[in-house]
């Protein structure tokens, strides 16, 4: 594995009862990029995300990471080594605000996470790198609403704030901009740039201006297999992607 790839999976194949939803996928992200998954809809991509991350289990093929088999690797073990999945796995909870949510992701970075009980006074150490993970995200002005109360835009910056948190190398984002207006679109793609700048960013995005704006390299999926792989410029023109999208409203 090369040290330019930090993740890699190699035959990597997921199979129901009847039906084959991730087909001998071989998928090497390299370090530094930000690499869009995209496909139709049943395509296997977020099946591939649930793999990679070991919420689902392979039934063959190989994953490393960092140059690691976490091929078997437990989902809490590989978000301690830097690979998280965020959206599924930040911890945001409704009822608190913006500053405890971060700084619950804070915690979880220290192996305190589930301390709850401790007095506030015992955290305020953590208030300063809460509050520039919050600016980083355009969040100060809602330090002290709760989750519940944002914006949905704003709360999935929030979720990103909160996966930022726990310091990951490596971050797999599930259709970050999925049920958003345009305004919170252009805002949410700016932001994974702006995170993307000092770690590697794994993207599932049915959007495509976003797809062209973000990604640095491209995987098409169509019916659980990877159909073509490049630039946009590359996937975009490709007519076998061309086909694959028609009449999805994606074209």
């Amino acid at each position: 594995m090369s040290h330019d790839v930090i993740l890699e999976a190699k035959g990597l194949t997921k199979e129901f009862e009847g039906f084959t939803a991730v087909n001998n996928v071989d998928l090497r992200v390299r370090r530094g990029s930000i690499h869009a998954l995209i496909g139709p809809n049943g395509a296997g991509k977020t099946t591939l995300f649930s793999l990679l991350t070991r919420f689902l289990s392979a039934t063959r093929g190989t994953i490393r990471f960092n140059g690691q088999d976490i091929t078997r690797a437990h989902p809490a073990d590989i978000a301690r080594r830097g690979l998280v999945r965020s959206f599924q796995i930040s911890a945001v909870y409704p009822k608190l605000s913006v500053l405890e949510n971060v700084r619950l992701g804070l915690q979880r970075r220290v192996g305190s996470s589930f301390e709850f009980w401790r007095r506030e006074s015992s955290l305020h150490g953590l208030n300063a790198r809460a509050h520039e993970l919050i600016d980083a995200v355009g969040l100060s002005s809602f330090v002290g609403h709760t989750a519940e109360e944002l914006p949905y835009g704003r709360k999935r910056a929030l979720e990103i704030a909160a996966t930022l948190a726990l310091d990951p190398e490596m971050m797999l984002l599930d259709e970050p901009t999925a049920g958003m207006g345009h305004e919170d679109i252009f805002k949410i793609a700016e932001l994974i740039k702006q995170v993307a700048a000092n770690r590697t960013v794994l993207v599932v995005e049915h959007n495509l201006n976003v797809v062209a704006h973000l990604s640095d390299t491209i995987t098409v999926l169509q019916r659980g297999a990877i159909l073509a792989e490049g630039t946009y410029a590359d996937v975009s023109n490709n007519p076998a992607v061309r086909e694959a999208y028609m009449g999805t409203g994606h074209a």
